[in-house]
């Protein structure tokens, strides 16, 4: 099983509490992150995009980098694990975004790939006036089958000269093209999110559900499946999950509880109304799951609390759902949790016992 990070572009990482560690973005804090997850083998390092916070006391998502100079600085400082940056598409003409991209191909020499997101918070884009419209709800993933059409036509020939209803290319030329291929996530879980997946990406990703239920998310996969039943392609799904580990079990569940306590009611609010924008096509299942208030202090995404030996158990628990290529994981303090996964439970992980056999580098 492939085990990615999932680094923390936004500030306080993922929990919406005043209790969670308080943190700033930074360049030096994702490379520290980075350069962990190398030493201790991880495959992947992703890093999201976004525009607008939730405000509430703990200013919550208020205080972003800017995916792409970020994955390209990291890049620089890297030299195995892969790469992918997010591509806020409403903003970033596709041309743009796949010079981008292939800029960031010959830092890492060959180690980049790219999120796709059509964007489903209206304030992140309504504020530089950019927002579409409300019927952009229920035609973003036609924009973004344009969109992916063109980075696709651009990397691998060269040339774009398509017309379409969003983008019309003329002659429209890039080089040098990526040395290696280009992959493509994709998170969208609606009927049409994985439409698109099946015909234009390589991985899906999706929300682990529950708490300490790793193998919830399944009936996700299964919906993959059958999309890509229709278009015959090779399409993978990636699951994300929150590490709360200690060396008792009743340690990690006594700081799960103390995370929930001190929930950031305010920005939690602005997310479930966020998240109940879009009336037109009905949201995506991850951002109704985002905004649903059971345990929005980390967005509701699945939550792993146990003992290390217990995680690395309900890891291996994931990695037996058919059609499931790996993890994207997140922890409520990246240093310290990347450390506990590196030494304490990943060790433990049938599904990682290739690594044992690998020599690892000096972590950072």
């Amino acid at each position: 099983m492939n085990v990615g990070v999932f680094i923390p572009i936004g500030n306080n990482g993922w929990l919406l509490s005043e209790n969670a560690p308080q943190y700033k973005p930074s360049f030096e804090l994702n490379k520290q992150v980075v350069l962990k997850a190398e030493g201790y083998g991880l495959d992947f390092a992703l890093s999201m995009i976004k525009l607008r916070g939730f405000g509430g006391k703990t200013e919550f998502w208020d205080h972003n980098l800017e995916s792409f100079t970020l994955m390209a600085g990291l890049a620089a400082v890297t030299s195995r694990i892969k790469l992918f940056a997010t591509a806020a598409t409403l903003c970033m003409p596709p041309a743009i975004t796949a010079r981008m991209a292939s800029t960031i191909d010959s830092i890492s020499n060959g180690r980049f790939g790219l999120n796709l997101v059509t964007g489903w918070q209206k304030p992140e884009y309504a504020q530089m006036g950019l927002w579409p419209g409300d019927d952009y709800f229920s035609r973003r993933y036609e924009y973004l089958s344009e969109y992916a059409q063109v980075l696709r036509d651009l990397w691998e020939t060269g040339v774009c000269d398509r017309k379409g209803e969003f983008f019309q290319m003329d002659d429209c030329r890039l080089s040098p093209r990526p040395q290696a291929d280009m992959k493509i996530i994709c998170a969208g879980q609606s009927a049409a999110g994985m439409a698109f997946t099946a015909q234009y990406a390589d991985y899906n990703f999706c929300f682990g559900k529950g708490v300490n239920t790793p193998t919830a998310f399944a009936p996700t996969v299964e919906r993959l499946e059958a999309a890509k039943a229709k278009t015959g392609r090779d399409v993978s799904s990636y699951v994300l999950f929150m590490i709360i580990a200690d060396e008792t079990d009743a340690a990690a569940h006594a700081t799960w509880a103390h995370y929930k306590a001190g929930a950031d009611a305010e920005a939690i609010a602005w997310l479930g109304v966020q998240g109940a924008a879009d009336t037109r096509s009905g949201a995506d299942t991850n951002v109704r799951q985002m905004a649903d208030p059971t345990s929005a202090v980390n967005i509701n995404m699945g939550t792993l609390v146990g003992s290390y030996a217990e995680v690395a158990r309900m890891l291996d628990d994931v990695a037996t759902v058919p059609g499931t290529e790996g993890v994207l994981l997140v922890f409520d303090d990246f240093l310290k949790g990347l450390d506990a996964y590196g030494t304490r439970i990943q060790p433990l992980m049938k599904s990682r016992a290739h690594l044992s056999a690998e020599p690892m580098a000096k972590v950072a």
